[in-house]
């Protein structure tokens, strides 16, 4: 295996997922917000999962998105 390799193909993939999650929340808070669904001050709860069924990898984060 070559590290670096792994390394960049790891930061890449994360990069991908970051700026894609990123960008879907934002469209759907706003969505909500303009269709009367949140008011914009909420706090929100928050969880992904990371799957790589290749080597049996599950993981779960959860957090919260502040809109204020």
């Amino acid at each position: 295996m070559n590290e670096e390799a792994l390394n960049v193909s790891v930061r890449k993939f994360l990069k991908k997922v970051g700026v894609t999650w990123q960008r879907d929340i934002e469209q759907a808070v706003r969505a909500a917000i303009s269709g009367g669904k949140l008011k914009g001050s909420e706090t929100l709860p928050a969880r992904a999962t990371l799957e790589i069924a290749g080597i049996g990898l599950a993981v779960e984060i959860e957090g919260a998105i502040e809109l204020e």
